[in-house]
């Protein structure tokens, strides 16, 4: 009961600091304001209804909506509901992007990107969805196998396509496959989403432990930044709002909100004890909170959050604790 008067008592007073900035600060230029630092969050195609009724728009910049990925010929399909949720996100002032590929893509994609027919029919397909849902640009999500001979072609197919009809083309990229991208193919991306999580996890039971600690997160970005030469400006930060489990009665994967919802005292720290013996690893607020922090003082163009629905909606919202870091940072 203590601790929820006092979060309430924080929450309050720091409406009050905050004011209208709070309220509009995030919005981004479109509505005459420059955020410190731009807020992203990726969320599923599926989830549109529970997007548009639950997401603060006030809080994020920008919205990447995944995955739209082509079936076997190479077309391209967009989930009912998508459009109505593009429309409602730039009536907030909201970027949105569509994401292709992903950890789990449809067989076929390697194949259709491996021919010069298939890929001319994705680069097509990719302009015609930009086209015709009015989305700011595209976000290309290819990983593991998919980072091949045929990647910097596609790339950069894609980039000459979209960049006269204004569009902008992004990645989302981990350090450890990024040695097998050329500088030039970087160069093409207007900003990369640096996924610096999942560095273990339930396909791993062998190598328990966090998957997304701090140290990664400025690891990642020093790799683009420095070894890599990518400017800060186009770096957005990864961070997991889910965890994984390790051990007697952990699960395999949960996200942040049930964490919290179950163990309260969790939203403070990066790690649960369960009583079987078994734990389960996470970001609770503070890493999250050092996490946005490294990224206002180094100078990167944002943050990423996978994904926004795994949010808790509470005290102990993170995507809460993000948008404070920004308008009151440490000292």
């Amino acid at each position: 009961m203590g601790r929820r008067v006092v979060a309430i008592m924080i929450s309050f007073a720091w409406s009050l600091v905050c004011g209208q900035a709070c309220e509009k600060g995030l919005r981004g230029t479109e509505r005459g304001d420059s955020p410190n630092l731009r807020v992203l969050g990726y969320v599923f195609t599926s989830d549109w209804r529970a997007v548009t009724s639950r997401i603060e728009w006030t809080k994020i910049t920008d919205l990447n909506v995944a995955f739209i990925n082509p079936d076997v010929s190479g077309n391209f399909f967009v989930p009912e509901g998508v459009a109505q949720l593009v429309n409602v996100a730039h009536q907030e002032g909201i970027r949105v992007f569509f994401s292709i590929g992903g950890g789990s893509p449809p067989a076929h994609l390697e194949q259709l990107l491996a021919s010069s027919e298939g890929c001319t029919k994705l680069v097509d397909g990719i302009a015609g969805v930009l086209e015709r849902y009015g989305f700011d640009g595209v976000d290309i999500d290819l990983e593991n196998a998919l980072i091949n001979e045929h990647y910097a072609p596609f790339v950069a197919s894609v980039a000459k396509s979209v960049r006269p009809m204004g569009k902008l083309v992004t990645a989302a990229l981990a350090r450890w496959n990024a040695d097998q991208i050329a500088d030039e193919t970087l160069a093409h991306y207007d900003f990369i989403n640096i996924m610096s999580y999942d560095a273990t996890g339930p396909w791993n039971l062998d190598n328990p432990g966090p998957h997304s600690p701090y140290q990664m997160a400025v690891d990642d970005f020093m790799y683009f930044n420095q070894t890599r030469g990518v400017a800060a400006s186009r770096l957005f930060i990864g961070l997991p709002f889910y965890g994984y489990g390790f051990g007697p009665g952990a699960p395999e994967s949960i996200y942040y909100r049930d964490i919290v919802a179950r163990w309260p005292e969790g939203a403070s720290k990066d790690e649960i004890s369960l009583p079987a013996g078994g734990k389960i690893y996470y970001n609770g607020m503070p890493t999250i909170r050092q996490k946005t922090q490294f990224a206002l003082e180094n100078g990167a163009g944002g943050v990423m959050i996978w994904h926004l629905l795994h949010d808790a909606e509470n005290e102990w919202s993170l995507l809460h604790t993000i948008q404070e870091t920004i308008y009151q940072p440490l000292k």
